[in-house]
């Protein structure tokens, strides 16, 4: 995972978290953002999507062997 993929997904939950900590999120819709949130943190965290493996995507830079 590129190190803008992991600072995308830290700001979207901090959005997320905020939303739903001041009220304007609520309900089953709010705390299934508040899981997703805490899954894309989990996952900056530890460099690695779960959801990439299958497809191939990879968004880390690949360096050139010389």
């Amino acid at each position: 995972m590129g190190s803008a993929d992991k600072i995308i997904r830290v700001i979207i939950a901090a959005i997320v978290g905020v939303l739903y900590f001041t009220g304007i999120i609520s309900g089953t819709l709010g705390i299934v953002l508040l899981v997703l949130a805490g899954v894309f943190v989990l996952t900056s965290l530890i460099s690695f999507c779960p959801l990439y493996a299958p497809f191939g995507l990879s968004t880390c830079a690949h360096r050139e062997k010389k």
